[in-house]
C-alpha cells in the first residue's frame, strides 16, 4: 500500500480544520490561516484542498442547518479523521526530528 502524501497548504488546511474542530468550515478555515500567516488566502484553493483531502479520508464533512443569512444555503463543516490525526502526528514528529538534527551554533 502506497504511503498517503500531503502537501504544505494541505497540512496547514488539516491542523487549521483540527484547530477549529467542529466548527471548521470553508470560510472560517480561510480567515484562520489570514491571521496565522497575516497574508490573503484564495477561498477556492482552500476548497480544493479539503476535497482532495476528504477523497484521502484526512477529514470528513456534513452540511449544517439551513439559515436566513445564507440565503437558505447551508454550511459544509469538516472535522479531522482518525487517519487525518494520525498523518499531522506524523509530519509533527517528522518536522520536530529534521529540526532537531541542526547543529547548535549560533547564526547571529
Amino acid at each position: 500500500m502506497m504511503q498517503q502524501s500531503m502537501g504544505e497548504f494541505e497540512e496547514l488546511v488539516l491542523l487549521m480544520v483540527a484547530a477549529l474542530h467542529d466548527k471548521a468550515y470553508g470560510v472560517s478555515i480561510m480567515e484562520g490561516l489570514e491571521d496565522e500567516l497575516k497574508k490573503k488566502m484564495n477561498i477556492s484553493a482552500v476548497h480544493v484542498a479539503l476535497r482532495r483531502m476528504e477523497d484521502k479520508g484526512f477529514v470528513k464533512s456534513k452540511f449544517g442547518g439551513i439559515t436566513e443569512d445564507r440565503g437558505g444555503r447551508r454550511k459544509k463543516f469538516y472535522v479531522v479523521t482518525a487517519l487525518g490525526k494520525r498523518m499531522l502526528d506524523s509530519q509533527h514528529q517528522l518536522r520536530n526530528s529534521i529540526y532537531s538534527r541542526i547543529p547548535r551554533i549560533s547564526f547571529g
